[in-house]
């Protein structure tokens, strides 16, 4: 039995009568999308940044990434949507609802990705947005809230534009550079934002009426949980908060072959027992947590010198924030004692901060009941990866959507999700939001 026969064997029916108050138009089933049309939109947004590999390399406030905001704005006006680039270089487009004291709902993700990235992560959510807006305006389905279809800027490089919307983005931050070789202000710049004006983003607490992400099943670490068990639809219970530091570890350069082995300051030598300690202490505590060192340079960098600097990352992961600096707090007493015995020092500069966020049960509800009208199957299930929809989730009832992804790859050019799959979790989305809407 495939999922889908799994989904209809269990439950059946349609979504409950739901009425147009604006048209006096009755939607008697599931909102459904034109799947052909998100699926050739998916493969066109694809040419922006395709690399040899098979994917794209669309990273945040490169030309491509102009490129394919071009082309995000055009498909939101044929969507009936009123596009505009806020100060944080986020593109939302905006329709009325029938009743304008309510708070908007709002839905949508991201487009720009990581080196040699795939054409699924970040671009399913965005463009089945556009495509449920533009399936609401063609069916004649107006809601009572406002709808706001985002296309976040800079997800992959720490969630830039909804942390500002959030209210998280520190002006320090600004001065941090993105891959594509920009600062983050000049990023900002770039894409049509303002740098100096991003206090005018910040929404105030309870200013949504509602965000749903739709998104694939992320990393191949979580075991590709829908595929392998045939499930159509994820439901997220919560996504980890994150952190990262740069970690400077400072020793004493010295010629390699005149200075004895018991008089040496290598900071090498201390950067290596810290990778293996940071391994080493996330591993000891029972739970989800995970640490990772990913990133190192060392300084001056010759066979032939003692390194007398090395500079590395630290992230950490949980659910929980108060793991989160538990572990630090081990890790930092640890490296302290790797630094004494090996004569080096060793500080954190803090880089970024995605707090916690659990998702909000009313969502998680109407998400479930979308699937289930539409005869799919669904897992609750945690997400291990940041994504935009925890930045903004002090802001209204958040939920996320997950959809299958082959082997639960993604950040990859091999990261794969059927078209049915896609259209299933457009469809969802679809349900969700008219759900939400009814409700709120």
């Amino acid at each position: 039995m495939n999922r889908r026969e799994f989904g209809r064997s269990v439950v059946g029916g349609a979504l409950a009568a739901l009425s147009d108050r604006g048209m006096g138009f009755r939607q008697a089933a599931p909102v459904r999308v034109n799947g052909a049309r998100l699926n050739a939109r998916l493969s066109e947004i694809a040419a922006f940044g395709a690399n040899p590999q098979g994917g794209v390399s669309r990273l945040a406030y490169s030309d491509a990434d102009v490129q394919a905001r071009v082309v995000v704005i055009r498909w939101m006006r044929e969507a009936g949507l009123e596009p505009a680039i806020d100060f944080g270089a986020n593109i939302i487009g905006r329709r009325r609802g029938s009743d304008p004291s309510l708070a908007p709902l709002m839905f949508g993700s991201h487009i720009d990705s990581v080196p040699e990235g795939g054409n699924y992560d970040g671009n399913v959510g965005s463009l089945a947005a556009i495509e449920v807006a533009q399936s609401l305006l063609e069916q004649r389905i107006t809601l009572r809230h406002p709808i706001e279809v985002v296309v976040w800027t800079n997800e992959e490089g720490g969630l830039y534009g909804s942390r500002a919307v959030g209210g998280q983005l520190t002006s320090s931050e600004l001065a941090n550079v993105a891959r594509s070789g920009k600062t983050i202000a000049e990023g900002i710049a770039l894409l049509g934002g303002d740098p100096v004006r991003l206090d005018q983003v910040k929404r105030r607490p309870g200013g949504l009426a509602g965000y749903i992400e739709l998104h694939i099943e992320l990393h191949i670490e979580q075991g590709g949980t829908l595929e392998s068990t045939n499930v159509d639809i994820g439901i997220v219970e919560g996504i980890v908060g994150l952190r990262w530091w740069d970690v400077t570890i400072t020793g004493f350069a010295n010629h390699a072959g005149t200075t004895p082995m018991d008089q040496r300051r290598d900071a090498m030598l201390s950067a290596a027992r810290f990778i293996e300690m940071v391994n080493r202490v996330v591993r000891e505590v029972p739970g989800r947590q995970v640490g990772t060192v990913g990133r190192i340079q060392v300084l001056p960098g010759a066979p032939n010198v003692i390194p007398g600097e090395v500079t590395c990352s630290l992230e950490l992961r949980d659910l929980e924030e108060a793991k989160i600096d538990m572990l630090f707090a081990r890790i930092r007493d640890e490296a302290r004692k790797i630094g004494e015995m090996n004569g080096t020092t060793i500080a954190y500069r803090p880089l970024h901060v995605n707090v916690a966020a659990p998702t909000d049960p009313r969502v998680r509800t109407v998400i479930a009941e979308s699937a289930r009208a539409l005869g799919l199957s669904t897992r609750a299930m945690p997400s291990g990866a940041g994504h935009d929809a925890q930045a903004v989730a002090g802001l209204g009832p958040m939920g996320m959507v997950f959809i299958p992804s082959a082997g639960g790859i993604s950040h990859s050019p091999k990261e794969y999700s059927t078209p049915q799959d896609i259209v299933n979790g457009a469809n969802v989305l679809a349900g969700a939001v008219v759900g939400l809407d009814a409700r709120r």
